[in-house]
């Protein structure tokens, strides 16, 4: 019964797709782009669906009354009352950004050795080529975003299940006739009791994608997620040790 409600569930999403690409194609045909920006401007809501994008961000602000008061008292001044005037007041006077946190389009700051100055955006991203987005390898999921199958950092928090290898070697140096370390050696062996996993039963009924149930957290088991922990384990010494 849950697999015919499954079945007639993706055959109805199936439909549900189809004619909502149908119709956005008809609303993509009906506004087509035709008249590209230039120079770039403000567009106003009726002909943004007409436009196409300028490829190259404007020269010149769009806030020209910024900055009004330093280019009035420069008019005025001499340079060295105007230096003067500017190194009480200002902040910091040699700032290139001019204290802004986006500089504006005329702003340009070296950027290499040999004094090459550039300007923000100097190559707008509209003029670039269209990104090359690397393909997975053909076993690979390119939906598969599980972190909990990489998370090495917190492999040991979980107190269920702490460094095992540790554990094992306390347990090595008590005596092996005592019961108690008998029992924990046992339980040690055995390992968590927690997140058994649901054997690929899902409430749409049982499923096949993945038999060692790691593309679903409610599927994994912690035998499998113990193994695919070890091939991510970090081999390299972190920067606070010492040899």
């Amino acid at each position: 019964m849950t697999i015919t409600f499954k079945k007639a569930g993706e055959a109805a999403a199936s439909r549900i797709m189809k004619s909502a690409k149908s119709g956005m194609k008809a609303s993509a045909a009906a506004i087509e782009p035709t008249k590209e920006v230039k120079p770039p401007r403000a567009v106003s809501k009726e002909e943004a669906p007409h436009m196409i994008p300028a490829r190259e961000s404007t020269k010149t602000t769009m806030m020209p009354w910024k900055g009004w008061v330093d280019r009035f008292l420069k008019d005025r001044m001499s340079p060295g009352q105007y230096n003067t005037w500017r190194n009480t007041w200002y902040f910091w006077p040699e700032d290139p950004y001019n204290l802004h946190q986006m500089p504006s389009p005329a702003t340009k700051i070296p950027v290499s050795a040999d004094g090459k100055e550039a300007g923000f955006r100097e190559v707008s991203p509209g003029s670039q080529p269209p990104v090359d987005i690397p393909l997975h390898d053909l076993d690979d999921d390119p939906y598969d975003s599980g972190y909990f199958k990489r998370d090495t950092r917190r492999r040991y928090v979980d107190p269920e299940f702490p460094h095992p290898e540790v554990e094992q070697l306390k347990l090595d140096m008590q005596d092996p006739n005592d019961p108690e370390v008998q029992a924990a050696k046992e339980k040690l062996a055995a390992g968590p009791k927690s997140s058994p996993g649901n054997g690929l039963r899902f409430a749409t009924g049982p499923s096949n994608f993945d038999p060692t149930g790691l593309r679903a957290v409610m599927a994994v088991t912690n035998a499998e997620i113990q193994k695919k922990l070890d091939k991510h384990m970090p081999d390299h010494v972190s920067t606070g040790s010492s040899i």
